[in-house]
């Protein structure tokens, strides 16, 4: 964890593309079940639960296969970024960096 914490720059680069491949994925398999559903379920709703689902086995397949241990709060980060991928996939991925780049500058300024 402390080398995670260590090479924050790093993590960044490398979650952020990881956000954008699994935005893709969401909206891809959103249209294709919107049209399953004939629109019986509200869009938004399908890509916030087509997110959590792709981002938590896209999770669970990453730490299967790097052999790492999963703990809770890996879990609860899994589930955040789930959170993030579905805003990204409902108000796309320029208002998503928009609204990382004003999170950065609030912080900034304290």
């Amino acid at each position: 964890m402390e080398l995670i914490i260590q090479n924050i720059p790093t993590v960044v680069a490398v979650v952020l593309p990881l956000v954008l491949v699994l935005m893709v994925v969401t909206n891809i398999i959103t249209e294709v079940l919107k049209k399953l559903t004939c629109g019986k379920l509200p869009t938004n709703i399908l890509a916030f639960l087509v997110a959590m689902v792709v981002t938590l086995l896209a999770f669970f397949a990453l730490c299967q296969i790097a052999g790492i241990a999963i703990e809770w709060y890996m879990v609860a980060g899994a589930i955040v970024l789930g959170v993030f991928v579905a805003y990204a996939a409902m108000f796309g991925f320029d208002k998503f960096k928009q609204t990382l780049e004003q999170l950065g500058s609030i912080k900034s300024n304290k």
